[in-house]
């Protein structure tokens, strides 16, 4: 029953609301303009840019923001996700995101922590966690783990990280060449890239992600081969 504005206002002072604090935030949300309309007349995505600009209204030291994206379609979410971070860093306040979702924590996070049975089992920046898992369980928590032993072929000439019998490597390191040391059993495509389950000769199985026009049906025969370095465990 509230308007933009009031709903963003709730929290504040009058002296806050002289003070334009609520255009503010609406500006910082990407809803300048918006303070007179109501909720229904409002996207899913804007109502949650509204619940944003009214957790930031006050200038709290920390918001916490709960699973905040989870109801809204894939292309609205990254959009949302991308913008609400750029607020909290232009109100410099720290946000907390507890989520589920994995691209979601890598591409927003400054500083990420997994847990594990409530206990934070690993934390530091996205991409120190992803390319430097503390264990198996993480590796395999955050993106997808591919597993080799440590002395498999595959990783002739590889730089292979620890002293550990297996060895992870990630399906973007799989990288398609000339050969045919594999076969392609599934292809799942997506768009953006396209995910191949792959059968080597010796039976294992492995996944590799691949970008281009040019992927290769399910029974092409491919070659392999690893990029960047390997790390075992």
């Amino acid at each position: 029953h509230l308007s933009v504005f009031d709903n963003v206002a709730f929290g504040l002072d009058r002296t806050a609301r002289r003070a334009g604090r609520v255009n503010e935030v609406l500006e910082l949300v990407g809803l300048g303009g918006f303070g007179d309309r109501m909720p229904h007349q409002l996207s899913g995505g804007q109502q949650q840019r509204v619940a944003v600009a009214r957790a930031l209204a006050p200038r709290p030291p920390v918001v916490l923001l709960d699973e905040p994206f989870s109801a809204l379609d894939a292309a609205l979410r990254s959009d949302l996700r991308r913008d609400v971070r750029e607020a909290l860093r232009a109100d410099r306040a720290t946000g907390v995101l507890v989520t589920h979702d994995q691209g979601e924590a890598l591409s927003i996070a400054d500083s990420l922590a997994v847990m594990r049975d409530g206990v934070i089992v690993q934390s530091g920046a996205p991409i120190d966690v992803y390319a430097s898992p503390v264990d198996p369980w993480v590796a395999g928590f955050v993106g997808e783990a591919v597993w080799l032993p440590a002395e498999h072929p595959l990783l002739a000439g590889v730089a292979v990280v620890g002293s550990g019998g297996r060895a992870l490597i990630r399906p973007e390191q799989i990288v398609l060449t000339s050969g045919v040391d594999a076969v392609v059993v599934r292809r799942d495509f997506h768009g953006h890239d396209a995910v191949l389950a792959l059968r080597l000769t010796d039976g294992m199985d492995l996944t590799s992600r691949v970008v281009g026009h040019t992927i290769p049906a399910v029974g092409d025969s491919v070659g392999l081969r690893i990029d960047g370095a390997a790390r075992s465990f």
